[in-house]
């Protein structure tokens, strides 16, 4: 691990290949899962504040879920994420007419119906945040559902931090994000 402002970085961010090929996992890390999305509190306020904007785009099951738990609920590990369905799927999820799953606060911001793109945990996605009083460990969560993007990756030679460029930088900065690219390289050099 190396150690790029508060945030200590698994070696696997810079040697794992990842891009999502939505054509073939159909959105599917929206749907499987412990859990729902892991939220911060500001996230979670905002959603119940952009909630009427994106409850339309929602199904009817959905609607009614929110109702019944809420814009948020803790897990059975006492962290705050988003409800589920059916205690698989994220609630704020649709299917589009491909069938493929995506999320509706995240075509408002797209739509320009709000400035909120989606939870940075989902941005971040296959990169995991452990916050810690003093650092973050940023750790990259391999799963069989995104064989898909490793195989993409690998092919098209991008890697996850390359992958991840926006909502790394989003997160903790334009600056930290070239420290990392910095380090990335340094690392890649030492390891051919």
């Amino acid at each position: 691990m190396i150690q790029i402002g508060k945030a200590i970085v698994s070696f696997d961010v810079f040697e794992k290949h990842f891009l999502c090929d939505i054509s073939k996992c159909k959105g599917i890390c929206c749907v499987e899962g412990d859990s729902g999305a892991p939220l911060t509190e500001e996230e979670a306020k905002i959603i119940e504040d952009i909630y009427p904007v994106i409850e339309a785009d929602l199904p009817r099951i959905n609607r009614e879920e929110v109702e019944k738990q809420g814009f948020s609920v803790i897990d059975e590990d006492g962290d705050l994420v988003t409800p589920l369905v059916n205690d698989n799927e994220c609630v704020y999820t649709y299917r589009d007419e491909k069938g493929v799953v995506k999320c509706a606060i995240e075509k408002a911001w797209i739509e320009k119906k709000i400035d909120f793109q989606k939870p940075i945990s989902c941005h971040l996605f296959p990169i995991r945040i452990t916050e810690y009083e003093e650092f973050d460990a940023l750790n990259y969560q391999e799963l069989d559902i995104c064989k898909s993007a490793r195989i993409c990756g690998y092919d098209k030679k991008v890697r996850i931090f390359e992958m991840l460029k926006a909502p790394l930088t989003r997160k903790y900065g334009k600056e930290w994000y070239e420290e990392l690219v910095i380090a990335a390289d340094m690392w890649e050099k030492q390891h051919k």
